[in-house]
């Protein structure tokens, strides 16, 4: 990332000092190529978002995180800003080129730049100090999850023996065992782990501590989950923007005042996402927690008619 960064900034002198006969398009289609790779930084930041802030906060190490997401939000909204600035044919002229440099390109790289330097100086040594060997081995195993910021190592990682030991869980003994019997028929543990892989929406529970407990892990999933958010607050799995909407969502189903709460996102990454939580209470009405449901519905949204005939997805 750092050398992505320091190309870019040794390309932006260089532009300044073109004079008026090069060929504008050109420099801005470069700019974009440049830009277009350093949106890679967002699998950066989810994997701090996702698997190193959860390990600080169990250390009550909440402050420094809280900051750092809310600026990797600030950083994300500039980088696409930069990206759509330079669509090809937005900008025709060298001095419309230096304004977009000066105050919105230049900007956005020393922000990333200083990024880079919190990181080195404050929350890598931090990690370092409070990680045991067992915590980087689950951010080793979880990161495939997010994948890597411009390049993969493809380095393989093997930790004490002891770690694996730890970390290991044997589920034969629960898949053989009794079934889990509910009011309306039961499920043995490999049943209940297929279907919550299958089932073609996906589902976090929360817990009436505002705790996340469960999630299923299709692999289609709308949105990422790894099991390192499990025992985490639900405030701290949302960006600072949305921390209000959440504890609101929280305060209104606790109470009682409100039961579901429904969202949809038109065109998330070419699809129409609809986000659903419905408060989930007990026999005797006791608020038990969230459950939240996510389901592309884009090919739903398409039908029409009857559908009466046997048809395999697909054919």
């Amino acid at each position: 990332m750092t050398g992505k960064v320091k190309e870019i900034f040794e390309s932006i002198p260089k532009l300044e000092a073109e004079n008026e006969s090069v060929e504008i398009a050109k420099i801005v289609l470069k700019l974009k190529g440049l830009f277009n790779s350093l949106w890679d930084i967002d699998k950066h930041y989810k994997r701090k978002e996702y698997l190193l802030f959860p390990f600080l906060e169990k250390a009550n190490i909440t402050g420094p995180p809280k900051v750092m997401w809310g600026k990797h939000d600030e950083i994300r909204e500039q980088l696409k800003a930069s990206i759509e600035a330079l669509t090809p044919g937005s900008i025709t002229g060298k001095e419309e080129l230096m304004s977009v440099i000066v105050f919105l390109l230049g900007p956005t790289i020393d922000a990333i730049d200083s990024m880079i330097m919190k990181e080195e100086e404050i929350l890598l040594p931090m990690c370092m100090e409070k990680f045991t060997e067992e915590n980087w081995y689950q951010v080793y195993l979880e990161t495939p999850v997010y994948g890597y910021c411009l390049y993969d190592t493809r380095d393989e990682w093997r930790p004490s023996e002891s770690v694996l030991e730890n970390i290991t869980v044997d589920r034969s003994e629960y898949v053989k065992g009794a079934p889990i019997r509910l009011s309306s028929g039961s499920f043995d543990i490999k049943e209940l782990e297929a279907l919550f892989v299958s089932i073609p929406i996906d589902i976090t529970y929360v817990d009436a501590n505002d705790k996340v407990k469960f999630f299923s892990h299709s692999p289609s999933r709308v949105f990422e989950r790894n099991r390192s958010i499990i025992g985490r607050d639900v405030r701290l799995c949302h960006p600072p923007g949305s921390v209000k909407i959440v504890e609101q969502i929280l305060e209104d189903f606790k109470s009682g005042k409100e039961n579901q709460a429904n969202f949809w996102l038109s065109n998330f990454m070419d699809r129409f996402v609809h986000i659903g939580y419905t408060a989930l209470r007990g026999k005797d009405n006791e608020y038990l927690g969230v459950i939240e449901i996510t389901q592309d519905i884009t090919e739903l949204r398409k039908l029409e008619g009857d559908q009466r005939l046997l048809s395999y997805t697909g054919s």
